[in-house]
């Protein structure tokens, strides 16, 4: 017998501030296979046609989905309802702005991360179309992709308590980029360049080393080992610039 499901879902229209927010119960019986995705968009075309949510690929790969489930990160279309209890709570992400109801901006968030780290390969090569592309370790261009699979649904930032309470911190997302270029033999950026960037609070030293960042990320990216490996990259070039100048004044 198949259960009744009850929703609470978090409700507020920022474009309508005279109006508080509030939770709205929902009551729907649970089919097979069901996702909150599904279940969702069953509420929106058979109960109240208003609320407010986001998706688009349905598979996992968009990250347009993401919010918060029973208190934790989490993309609706990955989440089955028969892994959850049958009273279901969810709310919006926090640290981005709030579109409506569970609709959250990460995209504004996502564009200015991107301008801080300099998300592109820095080169002083000129393209040539008619060159063969430049060869690289297999091993290598795994390790590269492995971190380019971040979809961007903000479930790290959501799970961070240093992005919660300092909205300049780059996130595990942010770091996941760096990590990311400083695999990458075609970056000619020196780690003094990417210590200007992250050796600093808003970077990896303001890291708290919670890691609920890799608890809740979707693709099981490896954050841990990223965020370790910068920490201890930044402070080694932190020491070096320390010892240098010490040196030079004693000369």
């Amino acid at each position: 017998m198949s259960r009744i499901l009850t929703f609470n879902i978090f409700r507020y229209n920022p474009q309508d501030p005279g109006t508080p927010p509030r939770m709205d119960r929902f009551m729907l019986d649970e089919t097979d296979r069901m996702t909150l995705f599904i279940a969702l968009n069953r509420i929106r075309e058979e109960q109240d046609p208003s609320l407010m949510f986001d998706f688009c690929c349905r598979a996992g790969i968009c990250g347009a989905c993401g919010m918060v489930i029973n208190g934790r990160p989490g993309l609706a279309c990955h989440t089955k309802t028969k892994d959850l209890p049958e009273t279901i709570t969810l709310m919006p992400l926090p640290a981005f702005k709030l579109v409506g109801d569970l609709s959250v901006d990460t995209g504004t968030w996502f564009r200015e991360m991107y301008q801080k780290v300099e998300s592109w390969v820095h080169t002083s090569k000129e393209f040539d179309p008619a060159a063969l592309e430049e060869r690289m370790d297999n091993g290598l261009a795994e390790e590269i992709y492995e971190l380019e699979r971040c979809i961007e649904c903000g479930c790290c930032v959501a799970a961070c308590g240093t992005a919660l309470i300092r909205p300049d911190f780059l996130g595990a997302v942010g770091l996941n980029r760096i990590a990311r270029f400083i695999l990458d033999p075609r970056d000619e950026r020196t780690d003094k360049e990417y210590f200007e960037i992250v050796g600093n609070d808003q970077g990896i030293f303001g890291c708290m080393g919670l890691l609920g960042c890799e608890d809740v990320c979707p693709k099981g990216l490896p954050l841990q080992d990223q965020l370790g490996m910068l920490r201890r990259k930044m402070a080694f070039t932190a020491l070096k610039s320390l010892v240098g100048k010490h040196k030079h004044a004693h000369k």
